[in-house]
């Protein structure tokens, strides 16, 4: 998505060069420069509340589960008994939520850099985070994530990187990159499972989607790349999972909800047993692309979106 512009009441962003989306804005709650982007949060006619930052949409009220619970719960149910997770960026505090419905975790570390666009979430957000800031198996702080897991010695089950963007210049760029994805696996226990926001997956504006699942690939021993469409981004956005064990079409239909059943995992809304199948069941035309040559992203070869 190009940069977004708020006008008089409306918000308009596009998702590639040629295409705009205009919301109709009942009000704007917050809009303001933090020190590392530019924040909106609003209230559409369309979806209700919605976050914005550097004018691109992070998530909003009428769909945000759909994103939330495709980025946490397969990663989380092909763990076989995840206790330590890690969140890398997620600031509306819905990604350690999702993390959070799993009873076997004892310990969720969240970073983001941003702690004036995380406060804004924690005030104007709450049906996303729903408490979860709050629960004391919680522990938030607010730096750069990659030099976290440099200087940290700890070691997860599963680490979610649910982060920006990666513009030039911004504060993303260098957790999409081999060396980053080095770091990690590091950082995972024996059956540890990463999951990460893959940009965009809609015919068109693929390419970057292609190289992190390609980056992400040439670490890890299984990275499967799925997606799903998000109403309100007016696209289908990407996804890769990467388990150091099991891949993820090993779990039937029956065996994730009888994992979730046992963890006392309720209210979700999107994500189950047949969800989990049909989302790691992709079209021959994306198959064929994720086979195919896509570079890997380095720090000398950085990636970035318009």
């Amino acid at each position: 998505m190009e940069e977004g512009s708020l006008t008089g009441l409306g918000l308009e962003f596009s998702k590639r060069r040629g295409e705009a989306i205009r919301l109709e804005l009942r009000r704007v709650l917050t809009a303001r420069r933090t020190p590392y982007q530019q924040l909106e949060i609003v209230e559409a006619l369309s979806c209700g509340r919605a976050l914005f930052l550097d004018g691109k949409i992070q998530s909003a009220e009428e769909d945000e589960f759909i994103y939330h619970e495709a980025l946490v719960q397969p990663a989380m149910v092909l763990h076989p008994r995840p206790e330590a997770v890690l969140v890398i960026g997620g600031g509306e505090g819905a990604t350690l939520r999702e993390a959070l419905r799993h009873r076997t975790v004892k310990r969720a570390v969240m970073v983001d850099i941003d702690a004036e666009a995380v406060a804004a979430c924690r005030e104007h957000l709450a049906a996303w985070h729903q408490g979860a800031f709050a629960d004391p198996r919680v522990q938030l702080l607010h730096r750069d994530a990659r030099g976290y897991l440099e200087e940290s010695a700890e070691r997860y089950d599963v680490i979610v990187v649910d982060v920006t963007d990666p513009l030039a210049g911004g504060p993303a760029y260098r957790l999409f990159t081999q060396e980053f994805y080095h770091i990690v696996l590091a950082h995972l226990n024996e059956a540890g499972v990463l999951a990460v926001q893959a940009e965009s997956a809609d015919l068109g504006v693929l390419e970057p989607h292609l190289a992190v699942a390609r980056t992400i690939g040439s670490v890890f021993p299984h990275a499967a790349a799925y997606n799903v469409h998000v109403p309100s981004f007016g696209e289908s956005w990407g996804f890769v999972v990467a388990p150091r064990e099991r891949h993820p079409l090993d779990l039937t239909a029956e065996e994730v909800d009888r994992v979730l059943a046992e963890r006392g995992v309720s209210g979700l809304r999107f994500y189950d047993g047949e969800s989990h199948r049909r989302l790691f069941l992709l079209p021959k035309y994306l198959r064929q692309l994720l086979a195919g040559g896509a570079p890997v992203i380095t720090d000398a070869e950085p990636v970035f979106v318009a």
